[in-house]
């Protein structure tokens, strides 16, 4: 979400999150926050962080050696057993946010609250990225062992002028599909529905009819997925038989100056016959 400055879009996107989690079924989701405030106040905080551990220089690990002077605030991501006495000890950064900082993340908490989401605020939830600012967080599970973060995001007010542009606020978050998915299958959910139908084509004029025809169907509420990659029609048939759908809709060159889709059942002996645009909807939806 770009141009948004206010606590509220960072609020709306974490409610969006927890909504996806109940829409898959997900459960055990942790949501963690923090905030790592301004750039001055996470300059002063570094400057904390150096000097504490260059007092403990003899008990830092290697990886906390390379990073002490280029990037200290990841060393409070370490998970080594050895160094998480020395990370509790630290200064912690909600100690140096000034007055805005710490009144714009207890409104993203206020917000989450009155959204019913269970969080817990993460002191050592930071980010290796200058243009990160304010509120960061991580929807967390325990059920993969150390890849615990399914869903990070945050605000990132900087990235615009790093890359040369006018100063814009911003916000948004990233979810790995892949851990997702280990999760579905720990769950006994490793199908996903199958699409009505997969639409087949090849040549120009056929591959805009089948995108009109796709979002035709889509709009009647139809599930349909439209072969991308290219590839001869045997190769798109075995991936339309693959995908489990019911019918493949196939659109060549012949079929777009007709302007009709062949209609072959993928599950069923039925024969293929030609219909044009507009029938389609009820011979996918038909039992």
């Amino acid at each position: 979400a770009l141009g948004f400055a206010g606590p509220d879009i960072d609020v709306e996107q974490l409610v969006m999150v927890g909504r996806l989690w109940k829409r898959l079924g997900l459960s055990g989701m942790t949501l963690e926050l923090n905030s790592i405030g301004t750039s001055d106040e996470r300059q002063a905080f570094r400057t904390q962080l150096i000097a504490h551990f260059e007092r403990h220089s003899k008990l830092i690990d290697d990886d906390a050696k390379r990073r002490l002077h280029s990037n200290p605030l990841r060393i409070l991501d370490s998970k080594n057993p050895a160094m998480q006495d020395l990370i509790e000890t630290a200064p912690k950064l909600r100690d140096v946010l000034g007055d805005s900082s710490r009144a714009v993340f207890e409104a993203v908490q206020n917000g989450v609250r009155q959204a019913g989401i269970e969080y817990r605020v993460n002191p050592r939830l930071v980010r290796g990225l200058d243009y990160y600012n304010s509120t960061v967080y991580e929807w967390v599970t325990s059920r993969l062992g150390a890849q615990s973060a399914v869903c990070s995001g945050g605000r990132y007010d900087g990235l615009f002028a790093q890359l040369g542009g006018k100063p814009t606020p911003g916000c948004g978050f990233g979810i790995g599909v892949e851990r997702v998915l280990l999760l579905l299958q720990d769950d006994g959910r490793t199908a996903l529905d199958a699409p009505d139908a997969y639409v087949v084509h090849v040549g120009e004029r056929a591959t805009l009819l089948a995108l009109e025809v796709a979002e035709s169907l889509r709009d009647a509420g139809l599930a349909i997925t439209v072969h991308a990659g290219g590839g001869n029609f045997g190769a798109q048939m075995k991936r339309a038989d693959a995908s489990g759908a019911r019918f493949a809709l196939i659109v060549g060159e012949n079929e777009a100056d007709a302007r009709v889709v062949g209609v072959k059942p993928l599950r069923d002996a039925g024969e293929q016959i030609a219909l044009p645009p507009g029938e389609l909807a009820a011979r996918l939806a038909a039992p």
